[in-house]
């Protein structure tokens, strides 16, 4: 599946040949963790080869987060009958029993993770308006008191401490213990078959393309719901420290899977092939935004021209787009828009394509009967003389 115009590259491609492509995917959308960029390259596969997603009820765009998931959270899902849905990636806090039940096996599973300290400092800036977050002026503030501003019995407190422990389905509070963090790591890794690592996109590209059996032009993608660099701040290293500390859980995590990640890079691909990888699809990336964009990268907000593509400004943050180049004919217009459509606007129209709404009825015309032209006259003299 070659992108219009896009020359291919030999020898990254040998994978393809001896294997068939996966399409039953599970995609744990870890929050801030460049995942909303990994939803757009899901939506894209899905959407031209034809694949059903496991939509939230009503087409939102949540499925019924922080609740654990539950299968009925999955519009058009039947209890009793067979799994029938090949992508489920929106936001949830992951129950594999209930995901099984909608998506059927065999099914690639996977996530992608993201520094802590990095993770916490956005989360700060996205999810101010949380009860954790709203009353500090500061993440310095906040973390040389943190009792002081965070409830663990709050209903929004997963997004102030270790926030990819609670996407995974477990406490965020418990005890920080070896034999705790090592059944909480055993646990992901039975449930996972790959953990990206979102500091390494590039890389995290190529190997979820060798594991789905992908072409490379599949995982070609454009940043989307990153935020400008103004609203970033620089962390001290006693702030990283606390940051650390306040998310041990999530630290463990972090470290453990980086670590595999590299592990199975030289194990299945080895250095040197995967920078040739990286290379290339960068080299397709750059090609890209040479034909589809205007400026060759991202504005922001105010500055997006196609209402369309404007994507959800959240908290503090000033969340970038992407403007297309005019006079691009159809096919790569269509091509174009699909990479820089934001989350919840290509959610949205893959939810009409896959629900369509029937068509209201029309109401058949019929032809008034002596008697009722009688009693409308009658109705329209009374009308008439409470007029005089």
């Amino acid at each position: 599946m070659a992108l219009r115009g896009i020359p291919q590259v030999e020898g990254v491609f040998s994978q393809e040949e001896m294997c068939k492509p996966k399409t039953n995917i599970v995609f744990l959308k870890v929050h801030k963790s460049a995942s909303s960029t990994v939803m757009n390259i899901l939506f894209r596969f899905g959407e031209i080869h034809n694949l059903s997603f496991a939509f939230p009820l009503k087409g939102g765009h949540q499925l019924f987060y922080p609740q654990h998931f539950m299968a009925r959270f999955v519009q058009g899902f039947s209890p009793g009958k067979p799994p029938r849905f090949n992508i489920l990636c929106h936001h949830m806090r992951f129950l594999q029993p209930e995901v099984q039940k909608v998506v059927p096996s065999p099914a690639v599973y996977f996530s992608i993770l993201r520094n802590p300290v990095q993770l916490m400092e956005s989360s700060f800036v996205y999810y101010k308006g949380t009860s954790a977050f709203s009353r500090a002026h500061s993440l310095e503030e906040f973390l040389s008191q943190p009792y002081r501003y965070y409830n663990p019995t709050a209903s929004d407190s997963h997004y102030a401490r270790n926030l990819m422990t609670f996407d995974f389905g477990f406490n965020p509070d418990g005890e920080v213990s070896a034999k705790r963090v090592h059944l909480m790591l055993k646990a992901i890794e039975a449930s996972f078959d790959l953990l990206l690592i979102s500091e390494y996109f590039d890389e995290s590209m190529v190997l979820l393309k060798e594991t789905l059996c992908w072409d490379l032009d599949s995982v070609v993608s454009f940043p989307l719901n990153s935020r400008d660099s103004s609203t970033r701040s620089p962390l001290s290293g006693v702030i990283v420290e606390k940051i650390k500390a306040w998310n041990k859980l999530d630290w463990e995590i972090y470290t453990h899977f980086n670590r595999t990640f590299w592990e199975r890079i030289d194990r299945d691909i080895g250095r040197e092939r995967m920078q040739r990888e990286v290379k290339a699809l960068r080299e397709r990336q750059a090609e890209l935004a040479r034909t589809c964009l205007q400026g060759m990268g991202s504005v922001g907000p105010k500055d997006i021209k196609d209402s369309s593509l404007r994507p959800l400004q959240h908290g503090n943050a000033k969340i970038l787009g992407y403007n297309l180049k005019q006079g691009l004919d159809k096919e790569t217009e269509t091509m174009c828009r699909r990479l820089v459509t934001p989350e919840l606007q290509y959610s949205s129209a893959l939810y009409k394509k896959q629900f369509p709404q029937k068509p209201p009825q029309q109401t058949p015309q019929l032809v008034p009967s002596q008697r009722g032209m009688q009693q409308g006259n009658i109705l329209r003299h009374r009308l008439e003389g409470t007029q005089n």
